[in-house]
């Protein structure tokens, strides 16, 4: 049991049970499934500051602050209790152009040339993670939603903006990685 819990799943499981937690979601108590909701819950709850954005009854959303809090707990355990002891597979045509953009590393999801925290203090963390991070909070925000959001639950109960941005994210993603990344990996001395 443990040898299969410590595998990547295959898609046809992992996809099913992550596509019935909407239904699931809707049918237990009428919620709807997202992340980046759940930060504006937080700030909320601990910084009652009198901005209209966040003045609004957040304890009703608890639920999404605990879902938050079991992803975090989900994450330690997994990393720390049920690794994939086996090697990361990558292409090989996709290991050539990351060892062109100067990472190396594949015995790990996240590869230590990019993250690492002797990183974060650098350009490329700047770059990477501040303002990256930066961007994609604006993002979220602007779309009305995080990925997860949209493309999970925006699209499966039908809603036409999920789907438009769903679509754009994906365009961006792929001028990011096919047209953007290798001049920004350079730039920044990567």
């Amino acid at each position: 049991m443990m040898e299969w819990i410590t595998q990547p799943w295959p898609w046809y499981v992992a996809g099913p049970l992550i596509g019935l937690t909407v239904p699931a979601l809707l049918i237990l108590g009428n919620k709807t499934f997202g992340i980046s909701s759940s930060l504006r819950h937080v700030c909320a709850a601990c910084v009652p500051a009198g901005i209209p954005f966040f003045t609004y009854n957040w304890k009703k959303e608890i639920w999404n602050l605990l879902f938050v809090v079991g992803i975090l707990i989900g994450g330690v355990i997994a990393t720390n209790f049920l690794a994939n002891p086996n090697e990361i597979i990558i292409a090989e045509s996709t290991k050539a152009d990351l060892t062109a953009l100067g990472v190396t590393d594949y015995g790990n999801l996240l590869p230590s040339d990019i993250f690492s925290w002797e990183n974060l203090f650098t350009a490329k963390g700047l770059l990477f993670f501040v303002i990256g991070g930066f961007l994609v909070g604006f993002g979220t925000r602007y779309a009305g939603g995080c990925t997860s959001g949209h493309a999970i639950m925006g699209i499966s109960s039908l809603q036409w903006q999920s789907v438009v941005a769903t679509m754009f994210f994906m365009i961006g993603g792929f001028l990011m990685t096919h047209v953007m990344l290798e001049p920004l990996m350079k730039w920044v001395g990567f």
